[in-house]
């Protein structure tokens, strides 16, 4: 089998347009929480959310070109246009051929929906927008970057819930280490900020009207984010014959499913994901030095998953390091495994975690180094990332510093 380098990053963000934003409000501890400004937030119980501040497609695509995709296939473009751009890569067409792109996105264009729907029946128009199909599919993502670089290699794109770009980006890791792909560009976006979702959220009473707090005994929800991470992942063999430079190594992807309850998280479920992931690495568990935890900041997710935790480390559970960067830019659903990946990668290679910010009370449910407010200088060679979804669907990765 085959070593796997990732070679670029590429993310946009609720704290940050850019990789270099996205890290700096990573070390500083920073959210990107206020109200939310871009969906008709009238009667709804939360307010705040992780936009992508200051957003203009007309500096990114020409307007008949951002016409044709929704938000989150936007967002998958821009930030593989950063990821391609600092890997260096050059698209000859054997690349192009040998090139997979498999992308993660939970609901694809909403966006576009919703307004179809508003124009249906709330304002009794007769037509939607003719691209309205094309826009809410959710391999939208998918299609614009096969014909953003001219991809013809496989491309496809993976739904499960909040675990979906963490599929995609070990699923990716997988087709290189097997060499069913030299190079793949992999990740997830996601748009979920209209309407019709956000009141689905707010059925389920789990967004938190003031704070996203993590591990916190007073935490009281999450909050939602939106934007995209992409990343190029090749054989080390290619990225070093190119003369390109690996950022960090992939070393190990596990899955599980639950088989438990629809909302409801297993530690059992969790933990095998976890136990499988080290095992695709060849890790014990005591190897991991940092975790960036699925860490949503609801009261189920974070006492199970720290259950999960201490079931999967054993006792190295009580001393490695773990925060959630969800506490910054929000649940950003099927996107938030890359984006969480991407925190690993930038953070780690610099010789630094982030931090669990917003930490303000020590919940016994939570015994775990959780990293509280501040990001912590240390050195770490295997990290794990860790998503788990709604359905008991677990995906996680190991990743290696180098």
């Amino acid at each position: 089998m085959r070593r796997v380098v990732i070679s670029g990053v590429g993310v946009l963000s609720g704290i940050g347009a850019n990789r270099a934003e996205f890290l700096q409000a990573l070390r500083e501890g920073r959210h990107g929480f206020a109200p939310i400004q871009t969906a008709d937030m009238e009667g709804i119980r939360f307010q705040l959310g992780a936009e992508v501040k200051g957003y203009d497609p007309l500096q990114h695509f020409a307007a008949k070109d951002a016409d044709m995709m929704d938000r989150f296939a936007q967002f998958a473009v821009v930030a593989a246009r950063e990821a391609v751009a600092q890997s260096g890569i050059e698209w000859t067409q054997a690349e192009r051929e040998d090139t997979a792109i498999v992308t993660g996105s939970c609901v694809g264009g909403k966006n576009s929906e919703d307004a179809g729907f508003v124009e249906l029946y709330k304002l009794g128009r007769p037509r939607v927008h003719p691209m309205t199909i094309p826009k809410t599919m959710a391999n939208g993502g998918a299609s614009a970057l096969s014909m953003e670089f001219g991809i013809t290699g496989p491309a496809y794109t993976v739904s499960t819930a909040c675990a979906s770009s963490t599929h995609a980006l070990g699923q990716a890791f997988w087709m290189v280490r097997h060499g069913q792909c030299e190079v793949a560009l992999a990740g997830g976006s996601e748009a979920p900020f209209s309407r019709g979702i956000l009141k689905a959220w707010e059925a389920m009473r789990v967004v938190s009207p003031v704070a996203c707090r993590p591990f916190s005994k007073d935490r009281s929800g999450m909050i939602l984010g939106e934007g995209a991470a992409m990343m190029v992942l090749e054989s080390l063999e290619h990225c070093v014959a190119r003369g390109g430079r690996p950022l960090a190594e992939v070393v190990g992807f596990g899955m599980s499913s639950d088989a438990h309850h629809i909302t409801q998280p297993s530690a059992e479920g969790g933990a095998k994901a976890i136990r499988s992931a080290l095992k695709d690495a060849g890790l014990a568990a005591e190897a991991v030095g940092y975790v960036n935890a699925h860490g949503t900041g609801t009261s189920a997710n974070d006492s199970t998953e720290t259950r999960a935790l201490h079931l999967a480390l054993g006792e190295h559970a009580q001393r490695v390091a773990v925060s959630s960067t969800k506490s910054m830019h929000g649940h950003a659903l099927g996107a938030a495994g890359a984006i969480e990946a991407a925190a690993v990668v930038l953070s780690v290679r610099e010789g630094w975690i982030p931090p669990t910010a917003g930490y303000q009370e020590v919940d016994p449910e939570c015994d775990l180094d959780v990293t509280p407010n501040v990001a912590r200088e240390v050195e770490v060679e295997y990290s794990v990332s860790s998503s788990f979804a709604f359905g008991g669907l677990n995906a996680v990765l190991v990743l290696r510093r180098v």
